[in-house]
């Protein structure tokens, strides 16, 4: 049976992020330093998101905390989650954000990995009861947009890789946003993009996965892209040129969940990331399918194999515990929708 997300699941994945979020140390920064005068402590440069570690982990802490209340606006965490909002996501704090995002040194600030979980973020507090936190964030949500505007243009080639640097999670985590805002420009920019990059994709080999710090799957997440942006009628002929054996469950390394040695090293720890990654993937590519297709056991078969290779090892080092948990409700949230 496909293991569904309860209200129990989510108090427990709500009180691992809450135990990371406003957590300082240790900190792995992403700045570009010009003087002296940008030496700050996390929380100076970032008062809302300073914590999990490293930036963008913080962003999607935050994500998955409004996902789970939205789910479960009941649960005994809600509380504590409504409160952290309301003591971070205020327009103060975001102002400060988003003066750090002024430095011409900070362009390619969390590109694109960030700037597509910062969207992620807005799209899922624009969905709760309380308009306060989508309201704070919306300065900080539009830079980010202006910056995908920006920059797909200009990037003739597609990035991928297993890592922060795809390109195609950016793309398909944009499109939640632009359609939760109605901004039709910003999506025919993303489908337009995705056609340049991947439309004449075919026979994908998957030869480089696993690498030894990924955590998305290039040939699983491109598909996944692809699928969001695409009509059915479009999307089904391109992943069928895209993944031709897929019926003998070929490529047959993305059917294998990845091995993990050392959850202490966080390249290591990455492929616990790779497993949900690939179940969420999975999930939402075998929803797509044609009622029927013979495939679909398949697929359903892998995306739970891969949940069960991830799913016991969100906590206990955090390396991983400071970011896991969000994989694992994209995971469990798969096929069902996507905003």
């Amino acid at each position: 049976m496909r293991p569904t997300l309860t209200e129990d699941i989510a108090n427990s994945y709500a009180a691992i992020a809450l135990g990371h979020v406003e957590r300082e140390w240790p900190n792995r920064p992403d700045q570009t330093m010009a003087g002296p005068q940008h030496v700050r402590t996390p929380s100076e440069l970032h008062p809302v998101f300073y914590g999990s570690y490293d930036w963008h982990s913080c962003v999607h802490s935050y994500w998955m905390l409004a996902r789970l209340l939205r789910r479960f606006p009941r649960m005994a965490r809600a509380g504590e989650i409504r409160a952290l909002f309301d003591r971070r996501l205020v327009a103060a704090s975001i102002a400060v954000e988003c003066a750090y995002l002024a430095d011409p040194g900070e362009l390619g600030f969390k590109r694109p990995y960030g700037w597509a979980w910062m969207l992620k973020l807005a799209t899922e507090l624009r969905a709760l009861p309380e308009p306060r936190w989508a309201e704070a964030l919306a300065p900080l949500a539009a830079i980010f947009a202006d910056r995908f505007r920006g920059f797909l243009p200009v990037a003739t080639y597609p990035v991928r890789v297993g890592t922060h640097f795809n390109t195609a999670f950016g793309l398909r985590m944009a499109a939640d946003f632009a359609s939760a805002t109605q901004d039709d420009a910003l999506m025919a920019l993303l489908r337009e993009t995705a056609l340049r990059w991947y439309g004449q994709d075919t026979d994908c080999p998957a030869w480089g996965e696993p690498g030894g710090d990924d955590f998305q799957s290039s040939a699983l997440i491109e598909a996944e892209c692809m699928r969001r942006l695409l009509p059915p009628a479009r999307f089904l002929p391109w992943f069928d040129r895209f993944l031709p054996r897929l019926a003998r469950a070929e490529p047959a390394t993305l059917f294998q969940p990845a091995t993990v040695t050392d959850r202490s090293d966080g390249k290591i720890a990455h492929l616990d990331g790779l497993n949900l990654s690939r179940a969420w993937c999975w999930n939402a590519l075998a929803a797509a399918l044609p009622a029927g297709d013979a495939r679909w056991p398949l697929l359903d078969d892998a995306a739970a194999r891969h949940l069960a290779a991830g799913l016991p090892h969100l906590s206990g080092d955090y390396m991983g515990e400071h970011w896991l948990a969000s994989f694992a409700v994209l995971a469990l949230e798969a096929g069902l929708a996507d905003a």
